[in-house]
């Protein structure tokens, strides 16, 4: 007991002294901005990452061969190039279909408990499910999309390395997608992330005053709260149609078939002719028009903005919130005028954009080719058969 005592009181290494220090001074220099630091990224325990999963979700996510008829990928709708969204209002959706919303940007939806606009998928993996399947999406057969991968001599060795099968499986294959999105897709190094970390001079000082009115007279911090800036609870903002929806007959043929499979009343599929949101999936009145509240990371490259992509620029963001929102029965009641001036617009719109980091750019990887199963099991590699575009 006596050497515990000796032991306590021993005092601490100069080095472990002078580290306690610059960290105390470090937490000094931090600002309090009112909201936490982006952490690490959470994953499952049934789907740890691994580099071997990693290089295999890049591959998968590339491949247009994981649709119903080898046309589209998930980058087809989340492309680097366009702040891995497609920077359309309505996304183009499978071929010979029309999107009924905004394809959203994939970058930090490793930390989002709900994905989808209105919530629908409790994770990345069931996320790259729905979307694989589903009709106006990639619309595929999860055992045609086993067949193609068992096809490619790589990605049956490379599913060996990752998960230790013999054989591709669709379950397999949205972990690696997963796996990919949690390691690559990740934006933390914006200025207003080094701003917190105690770079005074990360933020100008127009974003200084817009992240002031972020919290205060606009009001933004309602919903938009957190490390990423959301809630991920449902609003109706009355948001209006874009002029795509308009214009575009398979757009509203989309919307109205949406109405059918998710077993609206047939009175309300007649008459319907706006997105109905998390109404969908509650069948309550009061949810109509309620979509879960977009993150605001990332911003700067993934315009145009809403569910439906109806506002092309964050300026036009800013005045429809300046507005108190469009105009809806069920609209929230949070919204309402804020009366801000010209200069406070500015400023609001300079700290969304210190919200974005540096762009994540990659390019398409080489995807590897179908082989020819010889009558030995064996494969050979099939000329002319890469899953390229």
């Amino acid at each position: 007991m006596q050497n515990r005592k000796t032991n306590l009181a021993r005092p601490l290494p100069a080095a472990a002294v002078l580290l306690a220090a610059l960290a105390l001074a470090t937490a000094a220099c931090r600002p309090d901005t009112g909201f936490p630091r982006l952490g690490e990224v959470p994953e499952p325990a049934d789907n740890p990452t691994t580099e071997a999963k990693v290089e295999l979700g890049r591959l998968l996510f590339f491949d247009y061969r994981l649709s119903g008829d080898a046309a589209v990928s998930c980058a087809f709708c989340h492309d680097a190039g366009r702040g891995w969204g497609d920077q359309r209002d309505l996304s183009t959706g499978y071929p010979g279909t029309r999107h009924w919303r905004n394809s959203q940007t994939t970058v930090n939806s490793a930390y989002l408990q709900k994905l989808f606009w209105a919530g629908e998928s409790p994770s990345l993996e069931a996320q790259a499910k729905s979307a694989m399947t589903g009709n106006v999406a990639g619309n595929g057969d999860p055992s045609m999309l086993e067949e193609r991968m068992a096809q490619i001599p790589e990605y049956v060795e490379r599913f060996r390395e990752a998960f230790g099968v013999e054989r591709p499986t669709f379950n397999l294959a949205l972990k690696a997608i997963a796996a990919f999105e949690r390691a690559e897709m990740i934006s933390r190094d914006s200025p207003f992330d080094r701003y917190q970390d105690g770079k005074r001079g990360a933020l100008s000082d127009e974003a200084k005053r817009g992240l002031e009115l972020f919290k205060g007279k606009a009001k933004c911090d309602r919903c938009h709260n957190g490390a990423l800036f959301t809630d991920e609870d449902y609003h109706n903002l009355g948001v209006p149609q874009p002029e795509t929806f308009e214009k575009d007959v398979l757009a509203q043929v989309t919307l109205r078939y949406q109405h059918y499979i998710r077993g609206v009343p047939e009175k309300l599929y007649r008459t319907a002719d706006h997105d109905l949101g998390l109404y969908y999936t509650t069948k309550r009145d009061a949810d109509k028009g309620k979509f879960r509240t977009a993150p605001l990371r990332y911003l700067r490259y993934t315009a145009p903005y809403m569910h439906n992509g109806a506002l092309a620029t964050l300026e036009d963001v800013v005045d429809f919130y300046d507005r108190g929102g469009g105009s809806d029965p069920n609209k929230s009641p949070l919204l309402e005028p804020l009366g801000l001036s010209t200069e406070e617009k500015a400023d609001l719109v300079a700290f969304l954009d210190s919200l974005s980091g540096t762009e994540i750019a990659m390019e398409q990887p080489q995807l590897p080719p179908y082989g020819v199963i010889e009558a030995d099991g064996s494969f050979r590699q099939a000329a002319g058969t890469g899953g390229g575009r």
